[in-house]
């Protein structure tokens, strides 16, 4: 165990799980948060902090105040403000993770299936928007999408949105940093059939410290990639404005070979026109080299 985990395993000043969750268990120290959230500015004076929360018995609410010092509050010369922790409460709240339990109807995506050509389908469940091919049942990924990310948009805002977050998600993962808590993001590529696409090689990026788990094709964690993005320019074709499950090399295993087991090396081909771009990545979907040849 490495010095740093285990001086924040054994943390004197630190708060248990259950004891964090319970200081925010009660609405007047949620609207506290909510308040110094929605300030003009920061940091916001005890008396401001009050008449916003709308709590006339001053007792009370400092003692309300008291409770998310330190933890969730962070208390400075000129008043209040937001730590990190109380951040990430107001957020959960506003995604609607906690509260809200949304259904949609299904959405008609308006692009085909890479393996069929059918019109593709999206479906919101339980906090999961899925890509889906209701005629051949292929799947083009699925993903956590919070009940926020649907507030206020059309079907063509949701899938754009949600375009983005799996963008955002993988791009972090295959950076070795996880979305979810910034802990040690491991990746490994192998033959996984309950993997989020039909891709049956995919790649599995898990976190040492929370559990979190993405799954995808391999390919997907090059649409970042300076190379591949500009291998697409030169060809007239914006990859930032092509949705992920358009692109056959983001959700299939078909332009992949396995060039190596011993150490793993993968070569992705893609294909522009009348030329084609390979890309060769390491197990941790590093790119080691990429090479140009007619299509």
């Amino acid at each position: 165990m490495s010095e740093r985990l285990q001086s924040i395993q054994e943390c004197g000043d630190c708060v248990e799980p259950a004891d964090a969750f319970g200081l925010v268990a009660n609405e007047t120290r949620l609207s506290i948060l909510e308040a110094l959230w929605t300030a003009d500015s920061s940091p916001v004076r005890f008396t401001d902090l009050r008449q916003a929360v709308e709590m006339r018995d001053s007792a009370q609410f400092n003692y309300h105040l008291d409770k998310l010092t330190d933890q969730f509050v962070r208390k400075v010369d000129d008043g209040y403000e937001l730590r990190h922790a109380g951040e990430k409460v107001v957020r959960a709240v506003f995604a609607g993770s906690f509260t809200e339990h949304p259904t949609i109807d299904p959405i008609d995506v308006g692009d085909a299936c890479v393996e069929c050509g059918a019109d593709l389908r999206a479906i919101y469940d339980d906090e999961q928007l899925s890509i889906q091919c209701p005629k051949c049942g292929y799947g083009h990924g699925e993903y956590a999408f919070p009940p926020g990310g649907l507030t206020d948009r059309d079907d063509d805002e949701i899938l754009a949105a949600f375009d983005q977050r799996v963008r955002h998600l993988h791009c972090l993962a295959k950076d070795g940093v996880c979305p979810e808590c910034s802990g040690r993001m491991e990746t490994t590529v192998e033959h996984a059939d309950a993997c989020c696409v039909g891709s049956s090689l995919t790649a599995t990026h898990r976190c040492s410290q929370c559990n979190h788990q993405l799954c995808s094709a391999i390919g997907l964690a090059l649409l970042d990639d300076s190379e591949v993005v500009g291998f697409h320019r030169e060809h007239g074709v914006s990859l930032s404005e092509r949705p992920y499950w358009t692109l056959p090399w983001c959700v299939t295993d078909e332009m992949i070979e396995l060039a190596s087991e011993e150490p793993q090396r993968f070569e992705v081909t893609i294909g522009c026109e009348d030329e084609a771009l390979t890309v060769t990545l390491d197990g941790d979907l590093t790119v080691l080299d990429t090479e140009r040849s007619p299509a």
